[in-house]
């Protein structure tokens, strides 16, 4: 990439933000449809700045990895970005790790692999002048197509894992999440932790097969942000799956199932003793679904319950009124399965029953009772007034796009937030609530605070 063209991009980037904080208001037009190849497309134009930003997504997230295996979605994700294999009909030799990465910075552009518990997503992103657009096109579809993965760079990539793995494993924070997910999703794969052993029975067939049968273009769904008309965002996407179309069957067979998050059929309680000058509370059960009718509900209503920072119930009462805690939060986690309620606290030691203590108080009385008038409106005022900044970059309105796309949400979707959270009221979020939680049936880790025999 030529001195101007990089200094171009610089200036663009950092235009970006100010042109969607000011445009973020308006309405979003979200336009679909779907290709002869069973590939969803999802295109929001920008034309105010000569910049692309493009999500792939495909049902190959982490809740599909076997519990023997688990890392394995995160894993196939990361080294299919780690070099590309030749290809004869073409004459193109193959590009080794470094090679593919002077290769996108050369062009100034970026091709990033990554996964949640429900998907597998790749991420281009470049600026659309011609001479670059095409080229980052013709290598995110190559290395889309033809990952290397590499028996050599997967022993060394497994080896640095499990040593961060270890090294994460002497901190509190994740000692008391692992313990956590595990006892709130018991068997479910949303509970499945990486760990040394599992990523030691992990092959790179296994990442072959898991790629295979998951990255198909009648699986994808992309979504696109930038300065495309239809019909150019229609080429572009054919030409991102061209060659995995050769590659690939012409029809999906259907994913095995994924069974559902198991309720908490009593509560659960487990204090776990570890060196630490905080002790690590959490507070939990499964939630809800994100097509879960309720959803605006839960969302204003734990934005007064714990979601609003300094404005909540929460910190209200065990930071302001009796010093207990620097950060007290709660968060639900709505995925294609039930995701975690979660309420967390850290303190000190000597406070954390009592912190503890308050902490269920508040939920027990907001699950019974649920907010008052002034604290939903003042809730309603926060959200509507900060929805601006959800959209006020190209990667935030991205994330909303793929978020509509992948959980089927309506195309206004954006457009009929504001009006969904100012309709929401006090007797929706008590039954919401009433309806999702339960006190009196939840998880608690304490890690930290106390000692075991």
């Amino acid at each position: 990439m030529t001195t101007k063209k990089r200094a171009s991009y610089a200036i663009w980037t950092g235009i970006a933000a100010c042109f969607y904080m000011n445009s973020a208001i308006a309405g979003v037009a979200i336009e679909s449809w779907t290709q002869a190849s069973g590939v969803q497309v999802f295109l929001v134009q920008s034309h105010a700045i000569p910049m692309l930003d493009v999500q792939i997504e495909f049902d190959a997230g982490s809740r599909r990895d076997p519990v023997e295996k688990a890392g394995l979605s995160s894993v196939t994700a990361s080294l299919s970005g780690m070099g590309v294999l030749a290809n004869a009909l073409t004459a193109e030799t193959a590009l080794d790790e470094n090679a593919l990465g002077e290769a996108w910075a050369d062009l100034g552009a970026s091709f990033v692999a990554h996964t949640s518990a429900d998907r597998m997503s790749f991420s281009l992103r470049s600026l659309t002048y011609p001479d670059l657009l095409d080229k980052a096109v013709q290598l995110a579809a190559r290395q889309l197509a033809e990952p290397a993965f590499a028996a050599d760079i997967w022993q060394r990539e497994r080896e640095s894992m499990s040593a961060a793995l270890k090294e994460a494993d002497t901190r509190a924070s994740t000692q008391a999440g692992r313990a956590f997910n595990k006892a709130v999703y018991a068997d479910h794969p949303y509970g499945f932790a990486m760990t040394p052993a599992s990523l030691a029975r992990i092959s790179v067939p296994d990442m072959q097969a898991l790629y295979q049968a998951s990255v198909q273009p009648c699986r994808a769904k992309v979504s696109l942000v930038g300065a495309l008309k239809r019909p150019q965002a229609d080429a572009l996407v054919t030409a991102l799956f061209a060659r995995l179309v050769r590659v690939t069957p012409t029809l999906c067979t259907v994913l095995p199932n994924v069974p559902e998050v198991a309720a908490l059929s009593q509560a659960i309680e487990q204090r776990i003793a570890f060196e630490s000058a905080q002790a690590h509370v959490l507070v939990g059960q499964p939630g809800f679904k994100r097509d879960d009718p309720d959803f605006f509900a839960l969302t204003v209503g734990n934005y007064i319950l714990g979601g609003g920072g300094f404005v909540s119930r929460l910190t209200t009462q065990v930071r302001e009124k009796r010093g207990l805690s620097y950060s007290v939060y709660s968060y639900f986690e709505p995925g294609l399965h039930a995701g975690a309620f979660t309420l967390g606290l850290q303190t000190r030691p000597d406070q954390a029953e009592q912190a503890l203590q308050v902490s269920r108080d508040v939920l027990a009385s907001f699950v019974a009772n649920g907010p008052t008038l002034q604290e939903l409106q003042a809730a309603k005022d926060n959200l509507i007034g900060g929805f601006a900044l959800r959209l006020d970059s190209n990667r935030k309105l991205l994330d909303n796009v793929s978020n509509i796309a992948w959980n089927r949400l309506p195309l206004n979707y954006l457009d009929t937030w504001t009006q969904q959270i100012e309709q929401v009221t006090l007797q929706q979020i008590r039954s919401a609530f009433a309806r999702k939680l339960q006190p009196e049936k939840m998880v608690t880790v304490i890690l930290g605070g106390t000692q075991t025999p």
